[in-house]
């Protein structure tokens, strides 16, 4: 048994590839599919399965990547430390995050933040709410930037509140207000992001007793946009998403003050490695957001 070895299985769980494994890892593909050969030989149990859909974990696999992950954390702190006494800076950190963070935050962060740590390494993995509480919860980043309520069982920081606004489309009758008011979205059709990407906008639409009619549910949200742009309907969104929409669509207030409360998650802040630590400090100063003990 091997931290390597434990890696390959890692990585190959995170990308859902064996090809895409042993290039992220720079081995060739037999010496990944050894690597998880020889740790099924040496515990006795099948820990992935290999289909026309591509890898997936066995229920003996799920079991063991908790742990696997947990040594694979611990071991990072242990290198981070060490090379801390040494009078380095070194390590990895791991971010989950949603593609609007993504585009206007993070390569402004991650530019300055390596001019300053330039030997800590970021990695990002990007999804949806709900892959990303599960990213954290499984250790597979060490936070996470969410909309915020999340999960109880994590400790969070809020950053930033994003005014919700409507968009319509430039020939829409609408698009000569500056503002939407709730019962003239209640006779329009809406295009409607998927609950695991935006479930502010249904709790906003809950909130204010709107049944929508719903022509479409998106997951992209430039593909809401392009729907919205083609006339097919209008929806409600952060303004942090509509922040470059084209010229033919109009961007409206939306009656009330709505907003999504965006922040970073963890399962525990004291507890993250030293440049997980140090990028969640940066984060904090830009936001001017509390800081964690």
């Amino acid at each position: 048994m091997s931290l390597a070895k434990f890696e390959v299985f890692s990585t190959v769980v995170e990308l859902g590839s064996l090809t895409e494994a042993s290039v992220k890892l720079g081995l060739t593909q037999s010496a990944v599919s050894h690597a998880i050969a020889s740790l099924e030989s040496e515990w006795g149990f099948s820990i992935l399965s290999r289909g026309r859909n591509g890898i997936h974990l066995t229920s003996n696999g799920e079991l063991v990547l908790q742990y696997i992950r947990e040594v694979l954390k611990w071991n990072e702190q242990l290198v981070q430390q060490i090379a801390g006494i040494n009078g380095l800076e070194v390590g990895t950190v791991r971010i989950g995050t949603f593609s609007s963070v993504t585009i206007q935050w993070l390569p402004e962060f991650m530019s300055h933040f390596n001019e300053s740590h330039p030997s800590i390494e970021v990695k990002l993995l990007e999804g949806d709410y709900d892959e990303i509480e599960h990213w954290i919860s499984s250790g597979a980043v060490d936070f996470g930037f969410l909309s915020l309520p999340t999960l109880k069982s994590f400790e969070v920081i809020p950053l930033k509140k994003d005014k919700i606004v409507t968009i319509v489309p430039d020939s829409h009758h609408l698009a000569h207000l500056s503002e939407v008011c709730f019962e003239q979205i209640k006779d329009e059709l809406f295009i409607m992001p998927k609950i695991s990407c935006d479930n502010d906008v249904r709790r906003i639409l809950k909130e204010n007793n709107v049944t929508a009619t719903i022509k479409y549910e998106l997951e992209d949200d430039q593909a809401i946009i392009s729907m919205v742009q083609n006339g097919m309907g209008i929806s409600i969104l952060p303004e942090m998403v509509v922040n470059r929409v084209p010229k033919s669509v109009r961007i409206l207030g939306l009656e009330g003050d709505h907003y999504r409360s965006i922040g970073i998650a963890a399962t525990s802040f004291k507890n993250m490695s030293p440049a997980a630590r140090k990028f969640v400090k940066y984060i904090q100063s830009c936001f001017k957001a509390p800081t964690q003990d």
